[in-house]
Formats: structure tokens, C-alpha cells, sequence
């Protein structure tokens, strides 16, 4: 069984930063994509970014040039720095890892849901 665990959301006003981690653990041989997905009340799930094992990366258009996705394969990790937060960044913030187990099974798993709000 592999968990992922979500810190580091919160309350911040405009104009500010803050910086998502995600933590994988469990049966893990190696994870391939990781990212973030965002879902705002009454709005549709959006994916926010992306990244392959080897680094490769993926935005979604509102948020290019604010946002930042890395990761710590060491640490199983994904973070994702936001800058120049806006109120409509307000969301569920939930990261995802594709993970390979020991028996080279690949399965998509998810972290609880972290809120981010962003006050005017």
C-alpha cells in the first residue's frame, strides 16, 4: 500500500507564495508522473502541473510563470512553490503519484486534499 501526504497549504493574501509538498511512502519501486490537481467549489477538476521522473514538466495556462512543480525522487517528494497567488488560485489542492510496486504494477494513487485560500 503506498500513502501520500499533502502539507502546506494555508490562508494568504494576494501577492503572496506558498509551497506545496507531497510525500509518498509504502511498497514503492519507483514513481513515473507526479503533480497536482486543483477543484474549487462548483468548478471542474483542473490539473495544475506535472512532472515526469526525469523531470520533465507540465502547466496548466493560468498558472505558467507563477507556479513552479519540482521533486525529490530520494525523498519520493513533489512540491509545488506558488507565487503571485490570486484569489481565483483558491482551491483543494490534491497531489497524485503514479507509483511502480515491487510486482512492477503501476497504480495512480492521491493525497487527502490540502486548501489553499487566497485573500483580495
Amino acid at each position: 500500500q503506498v500513502e501520500l501526504v499533502e502539507s502546506g497549504g494555508g490562508l494568504v493574501q494576494a501577492g503572496g507564495s506558498l509551497r506545496l509538498s507531497c510525500a509518498a511512502s509504502g511498497s514503492i519501486r519507483s514513481i513515473n508522473a507526479m503533480g497536482w490537481y486543483r477543484q474549487a467549489p462548483g468548478k471542474q477538476r483542473e490539473l495544475v502541473a506535472s512532472i515526469t521522473s526525469d523531470g520533465s514538466t507540465n502547466y496548466a495556462e493560468s498558472v505558467k510563470g507563477r507556479f513552479t512543480i519540482s521533486r525529490d525522487n530520494a525523498k519520493n517528494t513533489v512540491y509545488l512553490q506558488m507565487n503571485s497567488l490570486k484569489p481565483e488560485d483558491t482551491s483543494v489542492y490534491s497531489c497524485y503519484a503514479a507509483v511502480m510496486n515491487y510486482y512492477y504494477n503501476v497504480r495512480t494513487y492521491w493525497g487527502q486534499g490540502t486548501q489553499v485560500t487566497v485573500s483580495s
